[in-house]
């Protein structure tokens, strides 16, 4: 006589009428995968300098450097816990560096396998030569191989920075004088160059693109040095060269979206790290749909 399930196989077992678990029964129990492993690379753009990103939830996230910092590492893990998905996180990290630098100083800590890889150049590809981005591919190219080498599968993908308005407005550049846009999309450019030039690098991730896109929607103020528009945020720091907490918030639901593959408006307007912030739920609906948009996600209903 058929008796239901796990259940039945017990009661029999207790009865000493059948063995307590048939080997069917054994196999249904499994043990859950291990978290997926992500790792962020990079300097202040993605540690959080200027804002209270810096120090977000530190005990959340490995940082490789033991420095504290929580950073948009520590958004991507807060929003992921929200979403239900299981990710160990860390980052290594160092202000106004090169991925140069973290190839042959942080090499190290770096080499194990990770199933994702985050990196981010500085901000203008070359603090030397800026614009020039035949330094951020060599490296790019050499970190990619030491992690393919570990795991071939890593998931390996480039975060495009965004345009700053002290080399806009203010400071000698190539980009002084133009709009304030157009550094985020000659970022952009050759952010994509490095992807299709670097077997192994799945992707980018537009960052800088989605600052354009708030300035364009209303959203954010175009330039910070003349004030900021009523009834909009200003996507950068005191410095106006780094990021403010709106910036990084951004930055994080990119890089969320583009890994996790999760539309970043689930996370809705009462979403966790936002609150704890200060970020008004508008302005975290107001952003999480420019990600969305920026990363390609079509519009549900």
């Amino acid at each position: 006589m058929k008796i239901f399930g796990r259940m039945g196989a017990i009661l029999l077992a207790v009865l000493g009428i059948a063995p307590a678990f048939s080997q069917s029964t054994i196999s249904d129990v499994r043990t859950p995968p291990p978290p997926r492993t992500v790792l962020f690379v990079g300097n202040s753009f993605t540690f959080g300098a200027s804002s209270d990103v810096w120090r977000y939830r530190p005990d959340s996230v490995e940082d490789l450097n033991g420095t504290g910092v929580g950073g948009v590492p520590a958004l991507f893990k807060r929003f992921s816990e929200q979403a239900g998905l299981s990710y160990r996180v860390a980052l290594e990290t160092e202000g106004g560096k090169t991925l140069r630098f973290h190839y042959e100083e942080r090499r190290a800590l770096l080499d194990r396998r990770w199933d994702h890889v985050v990196l981010q150049e500085y901000s203008t590809l070359n603090p030397d030569t800026p614009g020039d981005p035949a330094q951020f591919g060599a490296y790019t190219a050499r970190l990619t191989q030491m992690f393919r080498a570990r795991n071939p599968s890593a998931d390996i993908r480039l975060t495009a920075t965004w345009s700053r308005p002290d080399l806009v407005y203010r400071d000698a550049s190539p980009w002084r004088g133009q709009p304030v846009t157009a550094m985020g999309i000659d970022l952009d450019r050759a952010y994509r160059a490095v992807v299709a030039a670097t077997p192994g690098v799945r992707a980018m991730v537009p960052v800088g693109l989605a600052f354009n896109a708030a300035i364009g929607e209303g959203v954010a103020d175009a330039d910070p040095f003349d004030g900021i528009d009523p009834g909009k945020i200003d996507l950068w720091g005191a410095d106006q060269y780094h990021a403010s907490t709106f910036g990084y918030y951004l930055e994080a639901l990119m890089v969320f979206g583009s890994i996790t593959g999760v539309d970043p408006r689930t996370l809705g307007a009462g979403e966790a790290a936002a609150r704890d912030l200060a970020i008004a739920p508008e302005t975290a609906s107001a952003l999480q749909a420019i990600a969305a948009r920026q990363l390609g996600v079509k519009q549900t209903r």
